[in-house]
């Protein structure tokens, strides 16, 4: 990445979680993406605490394209928050574009119960 360009990176994620604030009823649902993987994080930002956290890097996760891994994601993510009793998130995108792999990862959050 150029210094520009991770300069524009860095504001738009600053603006973006300066309006999210993750709080014990609803935590925020923080999605980082490289350019191999993508990572999900249930963080309560009152309590300086990850509740939940999935990357596709995890040992014996399967293989598959941005799409598909972000989804199988998504729905681990939704399924591991709810059996900690996380109902209802925050979405932060964290900077990034809603489409792709972070809308892909959105829609089966929410599939598996999440809602935000």
């Amino acid at each position: 990445m150029t210094n520009s360009v991770k300069r524009g990176y860095e504001f738009r994620k600053l603006r973006t979680r300066s309006r999210i604030l993750g709080t014990p009823e609803r935590p925020r649902l923080s999605v980082h993406r490289s350019l191999k993987h993508i990572y999900a994080q249930v963080i309560d930002d009152l309590g300086g605490k990850t509740i939940v956290a999935v990357g596709s890097n995890t040992k014996g996760f399967p293989k598959g394209s941005g799409v598909e891994t972000a989804s199988k994601v998504g729905e681990m993510i939704a399924k591991k928050a709810v059996a900690k009793g996380v109902n209802a998130v925050v979405f932060d995108r964290g900077g990034r574009l809603y489409h792709g792999r972070l809308k892909a990862l959105a829609e089966a959050a929410r599939q598996g119960g999440l809602k935000f």
